[in-house]
């Protein structure tokens, strides 16, 4: 049976992400301590995929899970889900508002339902946990009065919902991706993301250059984030997520050009996009542009005239 690592323990955002990118009747869901962790079981073997948070719309990237990515054996994602962010507030059962001196939960938790808590629980503290289920596991130990965690989390966890469906921001959602060891790529659908990790040479315009390698090939970048490469200040590795597939002649042409700018260039998979939206493509850029613009090339190159 196919096994898939995922952020754990039981009951968090990530399990619920795995639950949608898993196959209900084949596939076996395995949490683990960290996102690293997660993504090492698929290196190892022990796993045969990981599901892992890559961003959320309110608090931005995962440091985690960006750094197990661009670091170690290769890994490339094949799918990603986005799941909307709605928080559920766990109590042991019999506690009352009233009664609630302490709530604990993910920092990231915590900050999307601050103004809930301040009107709802304005006389309790706030505390960090590692996750949402461990912040549940804290209350079922008496350690704290309530918990923010992802719905399914009761599930798994013997406490009462004081409340659910809750967020400050009603559209906030949390982007998840299925990572495998590298092997055959998920086909093209026209609805693709590509994902790759790049660190630039220390120059003027770096940056520039390679996002204009994009731009001249009619492909829309959708993130850009930096992360330092720990091994000496002002190095950074780029993460881009951009619409395309590296099957089609605009991306694999764009990344080979990357290759020659950067010092380093990491694929991270091309894979189809949750929202399953058509890609629009310029109609200079489409694949049957660049093979006729390769055919006069080589016209050119043997003497023709084109």
């Amino acid at each position: 049976m196919p096994r898939i690592a995922y952020f754990g323990p039981q009951g968090t955002f990530t399990e619920q992400a795995a639950r949608a990118l898993a196959h209900p009747d084949r596939d076996e869901l395995v949490a683990a301590d960290t996102v690293s962790a997660a993504v090492a079981a698929v290196r190892t073997g022990e796993a045969d995929a990981a599901c892992v948070p890559v961003e959320n719309s309110v608090e931005g990237a995962v440091p985690a899970t960006m750094d197990a990515l661009a670091t170690g054996e290769p890994v490339v994602a094949v799918a990603e889900t986005v799941l909307p962010v709605r928080f559920s507030v766990l109590v042991r059962p019999g506690t009352r508002p009233a009664e609630i001196r302490t709530v604990t939960s993910h920092p990231h938790a915590l900050a999307q339902v601050h103004d809930w808590l301040a009107t709802h629980l304005p006389h309790a503290a706030t505390v960090a946990a590692t996750s949402t289920a461990a912040a549940a596991v804290a209350v079922r130990r008496g350690e704290y009065d309530a918990a923010v965690t992802a719905p399914v989390a009761v599930e798994h966890y013997p406490l009462d919902v004081l409340a659910t469906n809750i967020a400050d921001v009603a559209d906030a959602a949390t982007r998840f991706l299925l990572v495998r060891r590298p092997g055959s790529l998920p086909e093209p659908t026209g609805s693709d993301r590509t994902s790759i990790v790049a660190v630039t040479p220390d120059r003027v315009g770096a940056l520039a250059e390679m996002l204009a390698e994009l731009a001249l090939r009619g492909i829309n970048l959708t993130r850009i984030e930096s992360r330092p490469t720990k091994e000496r200040l002002g190095e950074y590795r780029f993460f881009l997520d951009l619409i395309g597939h590296v099957a089609e002649e605009r991306v694999g042409d764009a990344l080979a050009a990357l290759r020659r700018r950067c010092l380093h260039v990491r694929f991270l998979g091309s894979y189809p996009t949750a929202e399953r939206i058509s890609t629009a493509v310029p109609a200079y850029a489409v694949d049957t542009e660049f093979r006729q613009a390769a055919e006069w090339l080589t016209a050119v190159r043997h003497g023709e005239t084109g």
